[in-house]
């Protein structure tokens, strides 16, 4: 059966608004990509590759809107500081060694407290996003930031310079950022 001109018309119309409603709800052309470029023109402290390569190795990133890269950013940084945690607890059981020696000992047991407090924030991070409580969310985030720069304060007041977590601690902050840059993203 052939449509009428009217109902073709009426077709086409409801699929514009349809497309348009989805665009205004960030879900049309959010990919890892765009979303860390749009962050990363937004606010300067975004490490563009960073924020794509770790992006990009969630399982929810493929079908995420903005929103969803929002939450998967605080997904990862949960990620990251369950791996500070492990990383700290290996270097303390004696698993790993402590690249400054047992001056470490004393920051590493504080880092750990810290770096599961961190990990906390990040997931209230994630819950805050996905109640669409974004001002919550960021500021858990910023939160998860400081947990990482008082661990490296931590080693710096004990003397151990650099820290055996600088990079664990690197990837936090940048982590929040990201976390941070991309809920503003959110129309």
């Amino acid at each position: 059966m052939a449509m009428r001109p009217s109902s073709s018309r009426l077709l086409v119309a409801a699929i514009a608004i349809v497309a348009s409603v989805a665009a205004a709800l960030g879900g049309v052309g959010a990919t890892p990509e765009t979303t860390c470029r749009a962050a990363a023109a937004t606010d300067r402290r975004v490490d563009y590759e960073f924020c794509v390569s770790r992006l990009s190795q969630h399982h929810d990133s493929p079908d995420a809107d903005t929103w969803g890269l929002a939450k998967v950013a605080a997904d990862v940084g949960v990620l990251i500081a369950g791996n500070g945690v492990y990383d700290i607890k290996g270097m303390l059981a004696g698993k790993q060694r402590i690249p400054s020696g047992p001056k470490a000992r004393a920051p590493l047991e504080r880092c750990e407290a810290l770096y599961d407090r961190m990990g906390s924030a990040f997931a209230e991070a994630y819950d805050g996003i996905d109640r669409r409580d974004y001002a919550a969310g960021k500021e858990k985030a910023l939160e998860a930031a400081s947990l990482a720069r008082r661990c490296g304060d931590a080693f710096a007041r004990a003397g151990v310079v650099p820290s055996p977590l600088a990079k664990q601690g690197a990837d936090s902050v940048q982590m929040a950022i990201v976390c941070t840059a991309i809920t503003n993203l959110i129309k």
